[in-house]
């Protein structure tokens, strides 16, 4: 089963690169242009990573975060920021927003790979982590 990546930028033509470059790497690719349609996609297509820009046209990337995080079905979903924005701009938010990585827009394509890759490890622990709270509670409640 290939992983799935939801890649949400408001620019086609980083849709279009980001998408071309990690389908050839063998990932199922999901796109959304906006804030909106990235946390409907989130929702009903399960990605197992989110790369994200902040610039959106409706929520931006850091609302868009917020809200994954604040929900249990996208909470674990690991979500790298790949925006022309420098990471400073995260330290003015107050609130948790669950971002795995941020990446520079212009970065080398082995760079967004590798964090793509990291991200789905973290993905599989952080479900597995769940899960294995889940089955004690169980085993707890039936015991």
């Amino acid at each position: 089963m290939k992983a799935r990546v939801l890649i949400v930028d408001d620019e086609p033509d980083v849709l279009e690169l980001v998408d071309f470059k990690l389908s050839g790497q063998g990932y199922e690719v999901i796109r959304a242009a906006n804030g909106l349609e990235a946390l409907r996609k989130a929702r009903c297509e399960s990605p197992n990573v989110i790369v994200l820009d902040v610039m959106l046209p409706d929520l931006d990337g850091l609302c868009v975060c917020e809200i994954l995080y604040a929900q249990p079905s996208t909470r674990d979903v690991p979500v790298v920021i790949f925006s022309a924005l420098d990471r400073p701009v995260v330290r003015t938010r107050n609130s948790k927003i669950g971002v795995f990585h941020w990446l520079k827009k212009g970065c080398d394509f082995d760079s967004l790979l590798n964090c793509v890759q990291s991200a789905l490890g973290e993905h599989q622990a952080r479900v597995k982590s769940r899960l294995d709270v889940e089955e004690h509670s169980v085993g707890k409640t039936a015991a």
